[in-house]
């Protein structure tokens, strides 16, 4: 199976009776490793583009970030649940269990990306940092890509059929808003199988234009309920409704 989007070449290995270097076709496909692990930091690897520490502190927080992404998700779930659940409980508890999943691969990635930052840390500066670290590094930043993958990919596509429909049953917001989002969910479930089978690049333009409705839906809604709010509906004087 290949990875979020395959990454084809050749490496090399050194011939230990010769001590040239030699090509071998067991590269594994995966996803922009080398680009991502030069990004985040790789242990054992000179740093070019700045300074060691400011790379380090930047990787950390776009971690915090990431940490306030996946607790605002929840957040926003828990927000409507009260609303959500005068129509139907069971999208009530599908929209929240979604967004905890969603936040839980979110927070398994930011793990992944800060633990290569430690390993570059502890180890990576000195001449007798085990051979198999930047490969370790490489791992770590993979689980990262997989975990943004079906994380913000798919179950953000998952997550929007729950409180979409509820919204579309009730007229809470305008009706075109959840059908943008019922559009968006295949559009971006295909999107995703396709990345995770090396058929396109994550951030492809075609794969950008996928993403588009859902990314339009969830952004339509926040200004939506910002600004306007619920639209009037006798769904609001219900204290809950059947699952």
């Amino acid at each position: 199976m290949t990875g979020p989007a395959q990454r084809s070449g050749r490496r090399t290995r050194t011939d230990t009776d010769t001590g040239t270097d030699t090509d071998t076709d067991t590269d594994r496909p995966i996803r922009k490793t080398a680009p991502l692990v030069d990004r985040y930091g790789a242990p054992g690897r000179p740093t070019r583009r700045a300074p060691r520490g400011h790379r380090e502190h930047r990787v950390v927080l776009g971690g915090v970030m990431e940490l306030v992404t996946a607790f605002a998700r929840v957040a926003t779930a828990l927000a409507l649940h009260p609303v959500t659940r005068r129509v139907s409980r069971t999208a009530a508890l599908g929209s929240v269990s979604s967004r905890a999943v969603e936040a839980g691969l979110i927070l398994v990635g930011v793990v992944g990306v800060l633990s290569v930052v430690t390993l570059r840390q502890d180890l990576g500066g000195g001449t007798d940092a085990p051979a198999g670290l930047t490969t370790i590094a490489q791992a770590l930043v993979d689980v990262r890509d997989w975990t943004f993958l079906f994380g913000p990919g798919i179950m953000s596509a998952i997550n929007a059929l729950f409180p979409g429909t509820v919204l579309y049953r009730a007229g809470l917001v305008p009706r075109p808003l959840p059908v943008l989002g019922f559009i968006g969910v295949p559009l971006m479930v295909t999107k995703c199988m396709v990345v995770a089978f090396g058929g396109m690049d994550d951030l492809s333009v075609v794969g950008l234009l996928l993403t588009l409705p859902i990314a339009a839906w969830e952004f339509g809604l926040g200004l939506w309920l910002t600004f306007k709010g619920f639209r009037p509906s006798p769904v609001l004087n219900r204290d809950s409704a059947p699952a």
